[in-house]
């Protein structure tokens, strides 16, 4: 069976008719993160890192990148 969580995020996706902005996506990466997911994909948290207007390096930790993150939804 799957979650309340899991089941609000498939409804939203599905009755989206454009694709979620950037700071959505932020939000739905930092919920998933704080729920115990792992993010797998370093170039798609850079990826949304970049579209918040955040400078980074391919090389930085991405525990770096995901608390930069954080702290740009805060100052929204």
């Amino acid at each position: 069976m799957l979650s309340k969580r899991t089941l609000q995020w498939l409804k939203t996706r599905l009755t989206a008719s454009k694709p979620p902005t950037a700071e959505q996506r932020a939000r739905d990466l930092v919920e998933a993160i704080d729920a115990g997911g792992l993010p797998l994909n370093p170039a798609r948290v850079n990826d949304i890192a970049r579209q918040l207007g955040l400078e980074v390096s391919s090389k930085a930790p991405m525990t770096q990148t995901i608390e930069r993150i954080r702290q740009a939804l805060n100052r929204t």
